[in-house]
């Protein structure tokens, strides 16, 4: 599921130029292929007895090639990311920090071949995977320290809504996990439809500011 989605939204994203610039080069389905086949060869379980699988993606690939993606080489790695995001969320695996992915040049490797160092990598301070899918579909990765709520144009995430306080809420990173603390916000903050004052959140739970909702996925 995870690499039909990366292929439909990467087809979609760069249009015609998927067929045209990729016929004798590595081609990003292979990428995801082998990302996600990474992952399942390097899984591990860690000491909460969860199954952890690499966050963190090099993807060595020849001067030819990176020259090709040189356009895309955004929105290949965001890709890229989803869809270890989705096969994660698919095989139930856990991940120790933010999921990241860099193309990088290595003269080692020919037009049309590929090499993946695939780590697992603990965010900074010990952050663990979240982020945020906004109304737009929009991800927003969350990290180490607090993440403002509301509709205040400073805040991390505006929000336009006028059922939303100026600051409403943050999400603060709290060990390897993620809480979201209402600022005393007039509507208040809820969490899957419940008023909250403060929560540990998991994966799966929908945010609710106002009338605006935000669903915080763990991967």
């Amino acid at each position: 599921m995870g690499l039909k989605g990366f292929e439909r939204r990467l087809e979609h994203a760069v249009e015609g130029m998927f067929s045209r610039v990729f016929k004798s080069g590595v081609r990003p389905i292979e990428i995801g292929r082998r990302l996600t086949r990474e992952m399942d060869d390097h899984r591990s379980v860690d000491v909460r007895g969860r199954v952890v699988a690499p966050n963190s993606f090099t993807i060595h690939i020849s001067t030819d090639d990176h020259d090709s993606f040189a356009d895309i080489a955004d929105t290949l790695c965001r890709e890229l990311c989803d869809a270890a995001r989705e096969h994660a969320r698919d095989e139930g695996y856990a991940f120790l920090g933010p999921v990241e992915a860099e193309l990088v040049v290595d003269p080692e490797q020919r037009t049309g071949t590929f090499h993946i160092d695939a780590r697992l990598r603990e965010g900074p301070g010990g952050t663990g995977a979240g982020s945020l899918m906004l109304p737009t579909g929009e991800r927003y990765v969350l990290r180490e320290g607090t993440i403002s709520v509301g509709r205040l144009p400073e805040c991390d995430i505006t929000v336009v809504d006028p059922n939303v306080s100026r600051r409403h809420a943050e999400i603060q990173s709290r060990g390897d996990g993620f809480v979201v603390v209402d600022l005393g916000s007039t509507n208040g903050t809820r969490v899957n439809g419940v008023r909250v004052t403060e929560r540990e959140l998991r994966d799966g739970d929908e945010l609710g500011f106002g009338n605006v909702r935000l669903t915080f996925q763990a991967s």
